[in-house]
């Protein structure tokens, strides 16, 4: 059994503790059943945002006509789309491949492995040891229990972009990010879209008017159930039917569609490597249990990205890599600040947001809540955008930022300035110090602050 100072599972941010690691001179191995590159670069980000782009184009094009331009769209290259998509993977997965398999400064352990007693794991048959580990396996799409599902030959965030041809029709099982952003992209396709989501609004972990406000515009291009249990699925001679019960109302009704997508949520790729087999602690969803520090249950055993579930974005996850592999090498622990993670929808309109929601912050804070439009201030008056809007949420004493909100064009480049501002600190007083271009959309955020008033 061969020996390592650091085994790494997982080439998505789990680089970033190879990389660290090698730079301290320490022997490495990495862990990973492929492709090379994690779920942001092969399912995730990289390729839904390649497909999003054009769609967004499209929407923009059809909207003109509120700014006096007569445009249409007259063709769309659905496979010309994807296989753009495609091929850019490939090319970056290629990329990696090489680097990773031609070096000889780390071992590299192509295959699932998994635990099979401290400090352990089995790759492919070969066992291997190392003094710390780092988990950063990933996650996969999470499959709800419904019945009649495993005989239809439904579609994932993971399985869709092996797609050539546009469906007709698309029935999504969900209502998070990853069901809205695909939504916009197939309803921009020209694909007759249909959300069925259980929860009584979209989005759940944004503030309820973004949320609504959402479902308002999406409604224009798409069909959005809200409060429909999705009970059963079966496959038919036109494609799959669906059956949805009301969660208010108690009717079950029947939807129809070419395909199907299941868009529901993630799950932990920690089943996959047994880590109970390794003393190591996972949640009640099968996460990888870890403290601020991102250290697991297990001494020098560390969990980063989505194999611990706390905020799955890939931006999250390099933070979390950075920050597990300097504590574990350096002996100077950083705790982890979830308060100052932003995250972004790219549906239509989007949505990015950070901190706390209001009903959050009510539950600790005297706070003080601004709004204001778009339309308020003059880019967004000559823009007509008279839907989307800003939402802060601060604390009344010390007049600190507890939450933002955008959902309208460019939100997740407008949250930004907010970003930076509460991990400076956090006061609302350090945006307005700062000179503002006029007119631009930044306007929005220092609008946003001054409407701040008790309610």
């Amino acid at each position: 059994m061969k020996k390592y100072d650091v085994i790494v599972i997982g080439s998505g941010c789990g680089m970033i503790c190879v990389e660290e690691a090698l730079g301290h001179g320490l022997s490495v191995a990495l862990v990973d059943r492929g492709p090379l590159g994690g779920t942001c670069l092969n399912v995730g980000c990289i390729p839904s945002k390649m497909l999003i782009f054009p769609a967004d184009r499209i929407v923009e094009i059809e909207e003109a006509q509120r700014l006096g331009i007569g445009a249409q769209v007259t063709h769309v290259d659905f496979g010309a789309i994807m296989e753009r998509m495609r091929r850019s993977v490939a090319q970056t997965q290629g990329h990696i491949e090489e680097a990773i398999t031609s070096t000889d400064e780390f071992d590299f352990y192509r295959g699932e492995g998994h635990f099979v007693a401290d400090y352990t794991l089995e790759v492919a048959g070969e066992r291997i040891r190392g003094k710390r580990i780092f988990i950063a396996s990933g996650s996969r799409p999470l499959i709800p229990p419904i019945k009649g599902l495993d005989t239809v030959d439904y579609l994932t965030n993971e399985t869709v972009l092996a797609l050539t041809e546009r469906p007709q029709s698309l029935i999504i099982i969900g209502g998070g990010y990853i069901a809205v952003e695909y939504g916009h992209f197939f309803a921009a396709m020209g694909t007759r879209v249909t959300i069925l989501e259980m929860a009584e609004r979209l989005v759940l972990s944004e503030e309820p008017e973004v949320a609504e406000l959402l479902k308002q515009e999406l409604s224009r291009r798409m069909e959005v159930h809200t409060g429909a249990l999705v009970e059963e699925a079966r496959r038919d001679a036109g494609g799959c039917t669906v059956w949805a019960r009301d969660a208010k109302g108690g009717e079950r009704r029947e939807f129809a569609a070419e395909r199907v997508m299941v868009a529901v949520g993630r799950r932990s790729n920690a089943d996959l490597l047994q880590v109970e087999a390794g003393g190591i602690e996972t949640d009640g969803r099968g996460f990888v249990k870890t403290n601020e520090y991102l250290e697991a249950s297990k001494e020098n055993v560390y969990a980063v990205g989505d194999a611990n579930g706390k905020a799955m974005f890939t931006h999250t996850a390099n933070r979390e890599a950075s920050l597990a592999v300097h504590g574990a090498l350096h002996g100077e622990r950083v705790a982890m600040d979830y308060a100052t993670v932003p995250h972004a929808v790219y549906s239509s309109p989007q949505v990015a947001s950070v901190g706390l929601t209001e009903e959050a912050a009510r539950k600790g804070h005297e706070v003080l809540v601004g709004r204001a439009r778009y339309f308020d201030v003059a880019k967004g008056e000559a823009m007509m955008e008279e839907r989307g809007f800003a939402k802060a949420i601060a604390e009344k004493e010390s007049g600190r930022i507890l939450g933002f909100h955008v959902i309208g064009p460019y939100a997740p480049i407008l949250i930004q300035e907010v970003v930076n501002a509460m991990t400076s600190g956090g006061h609302m007083g350090e945006v307005a110090q700062g000179i503002h271009i006029h007119p631009a959309l930044t306007e929005l955020i220092t609008a946003t602050l001054g409407n701040l008033e008790e309610g």
